[in-house]
């Protein structure tokens, strides 16, 4: 029988600027709290355990996406922009996701080998030249937005805001705190040029882009599902990626002799960056919303509750690894 526990109300907020731009020494705090815990300052419950995370992510239909990524419900608020397929549950999910996995899957990503290749040595051979770089803005930030835009086919004019608007996009996790009024402070004006960006007119013939919009065409999907499908691609082939790139190579350069063993033999690239992505999670926590009451780690949620699944904090559980 599970013995049902009252959970630790933390109060520390996990959305400052000290907790987001070093977010371990917070989790470590947050983990003595227990794996599953109350935090006062959103009013949300937040999941660090590994046991508990993926108990989350493996149950879809307890803890629902489309309440929204954020602390707010947004089956009942208007949400800031149209819901992404992450923020959607099945049957909707289904379809989208089918439509997206018949564009991108190993034989499409295969095809990007060349011409993802040749402006990665282009970008290395120049900093290798120099005696020192920024490893975010000159190379994990320049790298993606430089191939990505190409392989979904948009255009030369507005990908400038492609970056403004993933950190809208990542900061409407948390609450609207004055570092989301920060990213959101020319909000319109990014999100209506990226959504331009997706219609099937901004489009060449030949980007994963096209692909989705032939879906509808084929009757998988509608115009909207295909203009919120290319705006869910950018955002998961251009900001993630540049985190990933940027983690990976910090990782590298905090850890020599690994830098050095993974010189020594390239094979080793794949093994290196997920571990990597485990260490230094690029999509650290986000929001999920609990549809019925249910326990998890002996704590008693109540339906409609808000959970922060703290990804990063799963990804470090000692229990685990």
């Amino acid at each position: 029988m599970t013995t049902i526990i009252e959970p630790t109300v933390f109060t520390e907020d996990p959305f400052t600027e000290a907790a987001i731009a070093d977010p371990y020494p917070f989790l470590e705090r947050l983990r003595q709290a227990g794996p599953v815990s109350y935090l006062e300052a959103t009013g949300t419950y937040a999941i660090v355990g590994y046991k508990e995370v993926y108990e989350v992510l493996m149950d879809f239909e307890t803890y629902v996406s489309s309440g929204g990524l954020g602390p707010r419900d947004i089956r009942e608020d208007d949400a800031w922009r149209p819901p992404s397929i992450l923020e959607s549950d099945p049957p909707i999910h289904t379809v989208m996701r089918r439509a997206l996995t018949g564009v991108i899957n190993p034989g499409t990503v295969r095809s990007l080998r060349e011409p993802f290749t040749l402006p990665a040595v282009e970008i290395v051979g120049e900093l290798a030249k120099l005696d020192g770089f920024d490893i975010v803005t000159q190379l994990a930030e320049k790298y993606p937005i430089r191939v990505f835009p190409d392989a979904v086919g948009l255009p030369e004019e507005g990908r400038e805001h492609l970056l403004p608007y993933g950190n809208m996009v990542f900061n409407a996790f948390g609450p609207e705190n004055y570092i989301y009024q920060q990213a959101f402070a020319n909000g319109d004006e990014h999100s209506a040029a990226v959504m331009k960006l997706c219609a099937r007119e901004s489009l060449d013939d030949v980007g994963f882009g096209s692909k989705i919009w032939d879906r509808v065409k084929d009757g998988l999907i509608s115009e909207e599902q295909a203009a919120l499908l290319v705006r869910a691609l950018l955002s998961a082939g251009v900001d993630t990626t540049i985190f990933g790139i940027g983690n990976t190579l910090s990782v590298l350069a905090r850890y020599p002799e690994s830098w050095r063993r993974l010189r020594e033999n390239p094979t080793m690239a794949k093994f290196a960056i997920d571990e990597a992505l485990r260490v230094e999670s690029p999509f650290q926590k986000f929001h999920r919303t609990v549809a019925t009451d249910t326990v998890l780690g002996n704590v008693h949620i109540p339906a409609g509750s808000k959970i922060l699944v703290f990804v990063g904090a799963a990804n470090r559980d000692p229990e685990k690894w």
